[in-house]
């Protein structure tokens, strides 16, 4: 008999009131955003002000927060292509190699005499050696140095090059290393910009590579490409230095292994540097925006074991001595070493105010970039545009959703208007699924909506006509609900299989405004199949055992 357990009506129900408690927030998208923002902008590190603590107070903790997120043609937003400079990085990877080159010649010090590093390309390592003669046992010394390189199909080639020319040595990475390196620094670069646009509090952006050199990067939400340039756009490439001289010529020359580079809060100041970092930024594990004694803006670091230990090796090796802190190649600052510093973690000051020490901080904690990116092309997106976009999209929805009403409630009576009912509960299920799972709602999303309205009552069309059917031929209309249910459900289940199944392959092998089509389509697919089994005809057996009618028309 026409039958549905207890259980399953609470768990009906529950799933309805659930779907749309999560759904209600989008009715009031801009509160709700506020919130939302001022809340990830304090998790990110900033400094609290009135402003965010108002925010946080518009929305009750009580009731859901999870938007839907608008895509960048719906919010409005910036897009960037960036290309990545992967030929920067041969230079810092060559340098690396210098305090190992160095140490493993002067063990040969009787063979190949004094050496001395020369000035040269930026990707190649070049050594003079006063002995000649003295050569090949410098090679063979410095490929002892080369490592093996691990790849997906097991240990290849080895890192470095080494050839002798009379008295200069030269070290290059080898083609396989740079191949390795070219990939290191385009999924590290990825993972770098990913972290840095979370940090900031932004919400699903989307950044993904394109061909071999190329990152896409879309920011929704954003105010103009310019923000998102000076977020990502700069290196932040933080390191520690051991301090040799101080001049006010900018021309100065330095040897090969040393730096010159000017002060930042003094004009006309520059510093004589060890090339080689003692600690770069890639030790960093935490940054912080805050104050110093004197209450002004700061920034606080912290180090890995591996980061601290080096560093207070090396601060307690040089007391007495300066160090400094080079943030972009300038010296930040550069304070004499007063004891060890053990503890692996310090403080940056300068001429900062609260929004720069802030970013700094976000910079800092997200990583230095590996290499540096130029901008080839770059878009702002207004929110005006947006708005017309959701605008024309509510209208195409509610239009679409107010025909399939009149429709079926012409054609089926009372029982159109239960399964227009059940079609409002699914556009509620979609949008409080899409909230759930952090799904970003597009223009093409929204057409994936207004198609699964009209897709929505095609099962409520099945089983009304096989009820209809049943009752020329079934004992009342409690049995003819029955089997047009029971008879109707394969049918159901087939077709909505084979949709669901294009949308999967549209997700799978589409991107941008395809992918969003088809997580429209394929929620969609999913809550209207569960709204025509089982809401439809929970209404309808509802009615029925309050009315107990003798007939029914369908």
């Amino acid at each position: 008999m026409l039958q549905i357990p207890l259980w399953k009506r609470v768990l009906i129900a529950a799933v309805c009131v659930i779907g749309i408690a999560l759904a209600v927030p989008n009715l009031f998208y801009d509160r709700v955003e506020r919130h939302n923002d001022a809340l990830a902008a304090l998790q990110a590190g900033a400094i609290a002000s009135p402003e965010i603590e108002d925010d946080l107070s518009l929305w009750p903790e009580v009731l859901p927060s999870r938007l839907v997120n608008l895509g960048l043609d719906l919010r409005g937003g910036a897009h960037l292509l960036a290309e990545v400079q992967l030929a920067d990085v041969y230079a810092s990877r060559i340098d690396g190699y210098w305090p190992e080159v160095r140490d493993a010649l002067r063990g040969l010090r009787d063979e190949i005499g004094t050496i001395r590093r020369q000035d040269g390309p930026p990707d190649r390592l070049r050594v003079r050696i006063s002995r000649p003669e003295g050569m090949p046992a410098a090679i063979a010394a410095v490929e002892d140095l080369a490592r093996p390189i691990a790849t997906l199909t097991g240990v290849g080639a080895r890192d470095i090059a080494v050839e002798g020319q009379g008295d200069i040595l030269t070290v290059t990475l080898s083609e396989a290393e740079r191949a390795a390196t070219d990939e290191r620094t385009m999924q590290q670069s990825l993972e770098i910009i990913r972290r840095r646009v979370d940090e900031a509090g932004t919400r699903e952006p989307t950044i993904q590579r394109q061909g071999q050199d190329r990152i896409l990067i879309q920011v929704p939400g954003i105010g103009s490409a310019q923000e998102l340039k000076a977020l990502i756009g700069t290196t932040a490439r933080l390191t520690f230095h051991a301090v040799t001289g101080v001049t006010e010529d900018a021309t100065s020359r330095v040897d090969a292994d040393q730096l010159l580079l000017p002060s930042l809060d003094e004009a006309g100041v520059f510093y004589v540097l060890e090339r080689t970092p003692v600690v770069s930024g890639d030790d960093l594990t935490d940054s912080q925006p805050g104050f110093d004694q004197n209450s002004l803006p700061a920034v606080t670091f912290r180090f890995n074991p591996s980061g601290a230990r080096a560093f207070g090796q090396f601060t307690g090796q040089n007391v007495g001595a300066p160090f400094a802190i080079v943030l972009d190649e300038e010296v930040v600052t550069a304070p004499t070493i007063r004891e060890a510093i053990t503890g692996g973690s310090g403080q940056i000051t300068g001429n900062f105010d609260v929004e720069e020490a802030n970013r700094l901080a976000i910079l800092l904690r997200a990583g230095a970039l590996p290499a540096e990116m130029t901008f080839l092309e770059e878009r702002t997106i207004g929110p005006e545009l947006g708005q017309d976009s959701i605008d024309a999209g509510q209208v195409a929805a509610l239009v679409a959703m107010a025909a399939v009403v009149v429709f079926m409630v012409l054609s089926y009576g009372l029982f159109g208007a239960f399964a227009t009912v059940a079609l409002g509960v699914n556009v509620a299920l979609i949008f409080g699924v899409l909230g759930l799972i952090g799904g970003t709602l597009t223009l093409p999303g929204i057409a994936g909506i207004v198609l699964t309205i009209g897709m929505a009552v095609d099962a409520n069309v099945l089983v009304f006509e096989r009820i209809r059917e049943e009752m020329k031929t079934a004992k009342g209309p409690a049995r003819a609900i029955e089997l047009g249910y029971q008879r109707a459900l394969s049918a159901i289940i087939d077709a909505n299989i084979t949709t669901f199944i294009i949308a999967a392959i549209l997700f799978t092998l589409g991107s941008g405004p395809v992918r969003g089509f088809a997580v429209t389509l394929g929620i969609g697919i999913l809550t209207s199949v569960f709204t025509a089994i089982f809401v439809t005809r929970l209404l309808i057996v509802a009615w029925f055992e309050r009315r107990r009618p003798r007939t029914i028309e369908v």
